[in-house]
């Protein structure tokens, strides 16, 4: 796999494209932090770390709980802004504005994976991984 970050936001938007309550998603430190963000913003209701072994599976994973207000996504859009073949960073005062900051764009910085706004309050800068609304 070539972008397993690009990977885990097109199972979560598959996913909610077709109203399922859970995805599996393969294990990764990035990954973790990231829906960290994701839950903490509200996009999603929850995520559990499953062991490698625990539920048969051979590698551990992540199980990712979706959200939805009513018949709807709280996931509007998830968009990859930063790939393998062109990575796209900013500093601190261009990080960018997702819907006039009803949105966030996750930010990985030399102090961790952030979001947008904190990084902005922080004065840091950093590879913009992705924007979600």
């Amino acid at each position: 796999m070539t972008d397993p970050i690009a990977d885990m936001l097109t199972r979560i938007r598959n996913a909610s494209l077709v109203k399922k309550k859970q995805v599996y998603i393969p294990f990764s430190k990035i990954k973790l932090e990231i829906l960290r963000l994701l839950k903490a913003e509200g996009f999603i209701k929850g995520f559990e770390e499953i062991k490698p072994g625990s539920t048969g599976q051979k590698f551990g994973g992540l199980e990712v709980e979706l959200k939805y207000n009513g018949a709807n996504s709280a996931i509007t859009s998830l968009k990859k802004i930063s790939k393998p073949g062109r990575r796209i960073y900013a500093a601190s005062d261009e990080l960018p504005r997702v819907l006039n900051d009803l949105g966030i764009a996750i930010i990985s910085t030399s102090s961790g994976v952030m979001t947008n706004k904190k990084a902005r309050k922080m004065g840091l800068g950093g590879e913009i991984i992705c924007e979600v609304y």
